[in-house]
């Protein structure tokens, strides 16, 4: 048995109310979907509570699940869906005077400097300036390694919108890697 058909038994097994099979797919899937939630809200307390609200949203619609698509696919989806949710509810909240002035100088220290100098923390500073759109894609297609088809599924958008946002996110990627002196020749 192949690992997604272990998955839709786990979800039909979930939808029968079996605690059991809920907690088999959550360690199966918890970090992978903590991670692409993090990548999306950049912040560990948020990504936490957020992958919790996946899984419950799993054991509350397990039935619905009608095994169209891969089961991990069924949870990004929903776990993307509950980031952008956050994020918006997040922009439609207005500014706190007391947490503004809390805020540290947002400048380089030495040690932030020395970490710059590292490529890969140069391409993470990179991914982060992203749009969330790009981001999105960005991390389901090259973390994930999800099919143009699949990341449509999970992000709910045509597969050609797919496509556009992947050649517009490389796009501005390369740009941002140039303009932080990282070279096309880069692996």
């Amino acid at each position: 048995m192949n690992r997604a058909t272990d998955d839709a038994e786990l979800i039909r097994r979930i939808a029968a109310g079996d605690e059991t099979a809920l907690r088999g797919l959550f360690a199966r899937h918890q970090s992978r979907v903590y991670r692409f939630i993090l990548r999306l809200v950049g912040n560990t307390a948020i990504a936490e509570e957020v992958t919790n609200e996946v899984f419950l949203e799993v054991w509350r619609n397990a039935a619905k699940f009608e095994g169209s698509s891969a089961a991990a696919t069924w949870m990004l989806s929903i776990a993307h869906h509950r980031a952008v949710s956050y994020l918006r509810k997040r922009r439609e909240e207005g500014w706190d005077e007391d947490a503004a002035g809390s805020l540290r100088d947002g400048g380089d220290d030495p040690e932030v400097a020395a970490q710059k100098s590292d490529k890969g923390a140069i391409l993470r500073a990179c991914l982060d300036k992203l749009s969330p759109e790009h981001k999105a894609i960005v991390d389901l297609v090259y973390y994930h390694e999800l099919s143009v088809a699949e990341a449509s599924e999970v992000l709910q958008i045509p597969e050609n919108t797919v496509k556009t946002r992947m050649f517009y996110a490389r796009k501005r990627l390369s740009e941002l890697l140039q303009a932080a002196g990282v070279d096309r020749g880069w692996p």
